[in-house]
């Protein structure tokens, strides 16, 4: 990789949120800011032999948004993409426009409703999905697929970064979405990690999370808009080596992440706004992040959760957030944690409860995710 290459400025040039709040991420900033929420009790049903509370799209949404012979998974991406790709004014088939797809499950819930056969078999897999939404677009590139737990998101926004500066395209389209079907509900209920009421990130009687449906794209590029931009600055990954699902008892390992983000846009403790961590509500996780936060010197700054709006969108997660953060940088607005009331981390951290507005300029972004995995970004107003 060429030195220059290395240097290369990467900034976002558009971004869309398709959630149960709306079908933009300025109407979705709006919402979030005005304190709503798409949590919801779902009855037993399909998805559940009990009642949940999680931010699912109604059935009205898929019958007019479903697109012919593709999946709901599928048809959210696409939403998405199409979104983003015009309000970027980039085309997909030019051979400099690269394509990640973010996930964690993609078309899982086809296992749920049909026979194994060879042909289910290429369905579910995530490259399957990935060439359709290519040629669905017409992408000349071959598409790139992250899978990695509830980091997905940022670890394709790292990958795009790193992808770029080395010359490999011009702009890159990251998109990420996941829906929630049986499987996937199931395997949170099994770990006993579904909260019976809205979530409560960060707060004292916190019970777990909600889970949540969306599907979220940034398109990145080296080209710096002539409007006011956001560039991504750095990124960082790491690994507890642990526990297969229960995380770091130190927050070590993710404020290594956070370190590695710091230090690649090379902004110090004091320059960071504020964070948006993964916030999950659950026990461990939120006692490990008000570690890591500590260790990394920002216990004094703003911290936000944005589960309590959307629940925990696993493979879109972390572009969301990112998403909502932006637009909180763009408008000097910083969210509130939704449902948190009385602190009870196992270290002191600054938890936004109310929605403050102040001049900014850097925010810092975490995930972390079963496998003991962990990722941050630093973004930054250009």
């Amino acid at each position: 990789m060429d030195k220059n290459e290395q240097m290369k400025r990467v900034f976002l040039i558009s971004d869309n949120i398709v959630s149960p709040f709306a079908l933009s991420s300025r109407e979705n900033f709006m919402q979030v800011t005005s304190g709503g929420s798409n949590i919801k009790r779902h009855e037993a049903g399909t998805r559940s032999s009990q009642a949940f509370y999680g931010a699912l799209f109604a059935d009205d949404f898929w019958q007019q948004y479903t697109i012919d012979s593709f999946t709901k998974f599928e048809s959210l991406l696409a939403l998405s993409i199409k979104d983003a790709l015009n309000r970027a004014g980039i085309r997909a088939v030019d051979n400099k426009t690269g394509l990640i797809i973010s996930s964690t499950k993609g078309n899982i819930s086809l296992l749920e409703e049909n026979e194994i056969s060879s042909s289910l078999k290429k369905d579910i897999s995530l490259g399957s999905s990935a060439q359709k939404i290519a040629g669905h677009f017409g992408f000349a590139s071959k598409p790139v697929i992250v899978s990695h737990a509830c980091i997905s998101g940022l670890v394709a926004l790292i990958t795009a970064k790193r992808m770029l500066q080395a010359g490999l395209y011009e702009n890159i389209v990251v998109a990420g979405a996941d829906i929630i079907s049986r499987f996937i509900l199931s395997g949170f209920q099994s770990f006993q990690a579904v909260s019976d009421e809205p979530c409560r990130p960060f707060d004292a009687a916190r019970k777990g999370i909600n889970l949540g449906e969306a599907a979220a794209t940034m398109i990145l590029s080296v080209h710096q808009p002539a409007e006011s931009a956001t560039e991504l600055k750095g990124g960082g990954i790491s690994n507890d080596a642990n526990h297969i699902s229960g995380p770091s008892r130190t927050g070590q390992e993710l404020y290594m992440a956070m370190q590695q983000a710091m230090g690649e846009a090379k902004v110090k403790p004091e320059q960071i706004d504020f964070v948006s961590l993964h916030g999950t509500a659950t026990l461990y996780n939120d006692d490990m992040e008000s570690k890591a936060v500590n260790l990394a010197g920002l216990q004094s700054v703003p911290v936000n959760s944005l589960k309590g709006y959307y629940g925990h969108t696993l493979g879109a997660a972390g572009l969301v957030e990112s998403v909502i953060s932006v637009h909180g940088l763009s408008k000097n607005t910083i969210i509130p944690t939704k449902g948190f009331a009385i602190p009870g981390t196992a270290e002191n951290i600054n938890v936004c409860s109310t929605l403050q507005h102040a001049e900014l300029k850097t925010c810092l972004k975490t995930a972390s995710g079963f496998g003991g995995c962990n990722a941050a970004v630093v973004w930054e107003k250009a």
